[in-house]
């Protein structure tokens, strides 16, 4: 069922050290293919971070990870991902609406949308104009309390009937990824898994890629 899965990063929810980060970050991008990141700074309990902070590490993330051929998004908002020429947004049931973040960003920026557990919202997204869903959580996470867990055949079901592309997003680590590329996701989100990896951020992302690579078909 695998198709071309590539791997999606996020930021830990919380970055006190930027230039720590900004190494971190460097490390991870260099350990091989990486589709895109999103900079979510935003606690467990859904509080966001403070703009000039978002901004102060969008700043020194963007031009990094864009020269490196990584496309960049904002989490919930399409404001910030204009002003600071991201290159996307990503938002969720609760807010900014997919319309509406659309109409800010225009119509050459990513929109991603977050679809919990559910094919219905995952279309809906699809008829609004969305570039892509993302379903979970798939597994337990330390970043936030999911609203749904997220079964495999959902990928599997929208990979067989559904063009638009899909995101696994929840939990996901080098040791429980495969069964999502086998169901049929075309990216991996991944935070913790990467960020808080035994031997680094950029095995990491070597580790995630050798078996991505390894379950081609």
């Amino acid at each position: 069922m695998n198709q071309e899965c590539r791997l999606y990063l996020i930021t830990p929810p919380i970055i006190d050290d930027i230039d720590a980060f900004v190494d971190a970050c460097t490390q991870a991008l260099d350990g091989g293919d990486v589709a895109s990141l999103q900079i979510r700074l935003k606690s467990r309990e859904g509080i966001a971070a403070p703009d000039e902070h978002i901004e102060a590490v969008a700043k020194q993330i963007i031009p990094m990870a864009q020269a490196k051929g990584v496309a960049v998004l904002i989490n919930d908002r399409p404001d910030l991902a204009k002003k600071l020429n991201a290159d996307g947004v990503h938002i969720g049931q609760d807010d900014v609406s997919l319309k509406d973040a659309r109409k800010i960003v225009g119509e050459d920026m990513i929109v991603g949308v977050t679809c919990h557990d559910s094919r219905h919202l995952g279309m809906e997204a699809g008829e609004q104009g969305a570039d892509y869903v993302a379903f979970g959580a798939f597994y337990p996470t330390q970043t936030k309390d999911p609203k749904a867990k997220a079964e495999l055949d959902t990928l599997t079901w929208w990979q067989q009937f559904i063009e638009l592309p899909c995101v696994a997003i929840g939990g996901i680590t080098v040791d429980n990824a495969a069964p999502l590329i086998e169901a049929g996701a075309d990216f991996l989100a991944v935070s913790s898994g990467v960020w808080d990896y035994k031997d680094g951020p950029k095995a990491a992302v070597a580790e995630f890629n050798r078996i991505i690579d390894s379950l081609r078909p």
